[in-house]
């Protein structure tokens, strides 16, 4: 179970983590019970684009996906290399399990807000 936060003070300079397998991006967690082998939870996380930073393949999640684009920009990147015309904050995304995403890339960074979650039923 998730426990209570008060308008706890965000500090977006520091305390980043590299998002393994991902150059380029990092990831700040405000709350993370997501147990993806169980499939139960929720994660909720910041993820910074470094500018000129690259996904390198699709993901496909089995749980629920939200974000929103706070900052910067996203583009989308087709299987032959193609980038997208982009996307500029603010824009909102909600996947549903098995949406294949990706890969994606940022000219001049972005700065994402992110929830992830099972639902049951």
């Amino acid at each position: 179970m998730k426990a209570h936060i008060e308008m706890a003070a965000i500090d977006l300079e520091s305390g980043w983590t590299p998002l393994e397998g991902f150059p380029g991006l990092e990831i700040k967690y405000l709350c993370n019970d997501l147990d993806e082998k169980a499939c139960i939870g929720s994660r909720t996380r910041l993820v910074k684009f470094a500018p000129g930073a690259k996904t390198s393949s699709a993901l496909v999640h089995t749980y629920w996906e939200e974000l929103y684009i706070l900052s910067g920009d996203l583009y989308s990147v087709s299987d032959e290399g193609v980038a997208s015309a982009g996307m500029s904050a603010p824009r909102y995304c909600l996947r549903p399990p098995g949406t294949p995403h990706g890969p994606f890339g940022s000219k001049d960074g972005a700065l994402v807000f992110e929830i992830q979650y099972f639902l049951k039923g």
